[in-house]
């Protein structure tokens, strides 16, 4: 069954973002001060990032989208809909975020840069609205060190996608350097606060709590910056 043909079975879709209203009502699993975060910094969020994107950030979700494939994408934490113009040609996407304005954002991005069947939706990753199996594929880029439970939200990201389906991912994480890793555990309160992102996540331990099978790990700035392609498995969280 196709992402379009499931809008009606769920009371947060976005058919509309400009006229989307407070949906806290619900998804009482929402973390209310992680949306409000994204709320509040959504409106400079592209402006905060472009001298990144440029530099390095765009080249590095290049390098992550090149792993989907054709079929039934879900993208979670979608943001501003930086990945639109990556998405494979044709492909129907569901992509998801906890920030409504986030979401306002990108839904100025969907007619420009995709010409596949796309479905915005205000969502929390920690407790997906769709059936087990729904997707074949899913992308988080930057998403998990701003998941309050990350394992979870992994958890259920392959339960969505169908067995063997492809997960891909671009994170930052803690690095392995013992020093370094004290510096961002050091750091991470402070970034929390402005950027609403942890920097000092264990990654890839994270994903293999998840039940997640990691095919590979390509490194795109050192062991901070990693390309994680997984396939889904079952969670036993």
């Amino acid at each position: 069954m196709s992402a379009g043909r499931r809008t009606g079975a769920f009371p947060n879709v976005v058919r509309d973002v400009s006229k989307l209203n407070d949906m806290k009502n619900y998804m009482p699993s929402l973390n209310r001060k992680t949306r409000q975060r994204f709320d509040r910094i959504a409106p400079i969020f592209d402006l905060m990032e472009w001298p990144m994107e440029r530099l390095f950030m765009g080249a590095w979700r290049k390098r992550a989208l090149s792993e989907l494939g054709n079929g039934r994408l879900l993208e979670v934490g979608v943001g501003t809909g930086k990945n639109m113009p990556l998405y494979p040609p044709g492909t129907t996407v569901s992509a998801v975020d906890i920030s409504r304005k986030m979401l306002l954002r990108a839904r100025r991005r969907v007619d420009r840069h995709h010409h596949g069947e796309i479905q915005l939706m205000m969502a929390d990753v920690q407790a997906l609205p769709f059936a087990s199996g729904t997707f074949d594929q899913a992308l988080a880029t930057f998403t998990f060190c701003s998941v309050p439970d990350p394992v979870q939200g992994l958890c259920e990201v392959g339960r969505v996608v169908r067995p063997g389906g492809v997960i891909v991912m671009l994170e930052h994480m803690q690095p392995q350097s013992l020093w370094l890793g004290k510096l961002f555990d050091f750091l991470n309160p402070l970034v929390i606060r402005i950027l609403g992102d942890n920097i000092n996540r264990k990654t890839l331990e994270n994903v293999q709590s998840a039940g997640l099978r990691i095919r590979r790990v390509i490194d795109v700035k050192g062991d901070i910056v990693r390309i994680i392609i997984a396939t889904a498995g079952a969670c036993e969280k």
